[in-house]
C-alpha cells in the first residue's frame, strides 16, 4: 500500500520540488542586500507571497483530491479494499505520506521565501518598506514563518475530506478551493486578532503623531475620521477616535478641519498658529485616540498558535474522513 501511495504521488512530488529548487536559485540571485532600494525587488517580494500563499491549496487540490477520485472514480479502491488492505488502513497510508510530504514543502518554501525577504521585513527605517507591508500584515504574517505548514497540512486533509464527500475530481477540486479560501479569509478577520490579547492603549492628539485625515466623500463638511502613528510594525486593529466618556466619535467635531491646512496651499504661507490651536482645542475637549493593534514581537507566538490552531483544525477533518470512508460503497 505504501509503494502504491508513492507511485501515485512521486511525479507531482519531484516536480514540485524541482520548481523549489528553481525558485531558491532565482531567489538566492535577486536577494537584498546592503543599502539596495526595496523597490529593486518588488516584483520578486511580491511573487514569493503570492506562491507561499498559494501553495498550500495548489497542493490541496493537486495532491490530495487526485489521491482519492482517481481510484474512487476508477473503482480501483474496491480491488485494495476486498484484498487484505482495509479502508483504514487505505486512506491512513494516504494521509500518512501526503500530509508530511505537503506540510515540509510549504515549510521549504517559506524558509526559502522569509529568507529573501528579511532586508526588507526586518529595515528599521519604514520608508525602506515602500509598498511591501510589515511582517505582521495579515498577507505577509501568512508568508511567513511556520504558519505555511499547518495551512498545507490542513489544506492536504480538506482536499481529502471533500475528495470522499463529492467523489468527482473537477467538482472536489472547486469546492477546496473555495472552502480554503474562506478558512483563510476568516481567520485574518475574525480568529488572529483575537489569538493572544491584543494591545490597547489611548493617546493624545498631537500634531507630532497624526498619521491622516479622512474626509467625507467630496471633502466638504466635518472630516470623517483621523489615525494617528501606531507602534512600528504592529498590527493595527483599530485606529479610532474617541470623546472624553470613551465613546468612539464619527464623524469627527468641525474643528478638526482646521488642524490641517488646504491641500493646495503654499507651505510658506501655513498659519501655523492656526494649527497649533486646532490641536490644543482637540486636547481641551477630551478628543484622544484610541488604539488596539498586535505589536511586532508576537510576531513568533502568533506564528506557533495559529500553527497549532491549523493542526487542531486538520484533526475534526481528518476523523471525518475515516468516518465517511467506512459508508463509502
Amino acid at each position: 500500500m505504501t509503494w502504491l501511495t508513492w507511485r501515485q504521488l512521486r511525479f507531482p512530488l519531484v516536480s514540485v520540488y524541482a520548481a523549489l529548487a528553481v525558485v531558491t536559485a532565482l531567489l538566492a540571485g535577486t536577494r537584498l542586500v546592503g543599502g539596495q532600494d526595496p523597490g529593486d525587488g518588488e516584483f520578486w517580494y511580491s511573487a514569493g507571497l503570492f506562491a507561499v500563499n498559494g501553495l498550500p491549496a495548489l497542493l490541496a487540490v493537486f495532491w490530495g483530491v487526485p489521491m482519492i477520485t482517481r481510484e474512487l472514480e476508477a473503482g480501483t479502491h474496491n480491488l485494495v479494499w476486498n484484498q487484505s488492505v482495509t479502508r483504514t488502513r487505505w486512506l491512513a497510508v494516504k494521509l500518512g505520506i501526503g500530509v508530511p510530504a505537503a506540510a515540509l514543502t510549504a515549510g521549504l518554501l517559506s524558509l526559502v521565501v522569509t529568507w529573501w525577504a528579511d532586508p526588507v521585513d526586518t529595515s528599521a527605517v519604514p520608508e525602506r518598506v515602500g509598498n511591501f507591508g510589515r511582517l505582521m500584515t495579515p498577507v505577509v504574517f501568512a508568508a511567513r514563518g511556520i504558519a505555511p505548514v499547518g495551512y498545507a497540512a490542513f489544506a492536504f486533509v480538506l482536499g481529502i475530506a471533500v475528495a470522499i464527500l463529492l467523489r468527482r475530481t473537477v467538482t472536489a477540486m472547486a469546492v477546496t478551493l473555495v472552502v480554503y479560501a474562506a478558512v483563510q479569509l476568516a481567520v485574518p478577520l475574525a480568529v488572529r486578532p483575537h489569538l493572544l490579547p491584543p494591545v490597547g492603549e489611548t493617546v493624545a492628539i498631537t500634531e507630532a503623531n497624526i498619521a491622516g485625515i479622512r474626509a467625507e466623500e467630496g471633502g466638504r463638511g466635518a472630516p470623517e475620521a483621523l489615525t494617528v502613528l501606531a507602534p512600528a510594525g504592529a498590527w493595527v486593529l483599530t485606529n479610532e477616535t474617541v470623546d472624553a466618556n470613551g465613546a468612539v466619535v464619527r464623524p469627527l467635531p468641525a474643528v478638526v478641519g482646521d488642524c490641517l491646512p488646504p491641500a493646495a496651499e503654499d507651505p510658506r504661507d501655513l498659519d501655523l498658529d492656526r494649527i497649533h490651536a486646532c490641536f490644543a482645542r482637540l486636547s481641551d475637549h477630551g478628543y484622544r485616540q484610541h488604539l488596539t493593534y498586535q505589536p511586532a514581537s508576537r510576531f513568533w507566538p502568533l506564528q506557533w498558535v495559529e500553527l497549532a490552531l491549523f493542526l487542531v483544525l486538520s484533526a475534526p477533518v481528518t476523523w471525518f474522513c475515516f468516518g465517511r470512508l467506512r459508508r463509502l460503497s
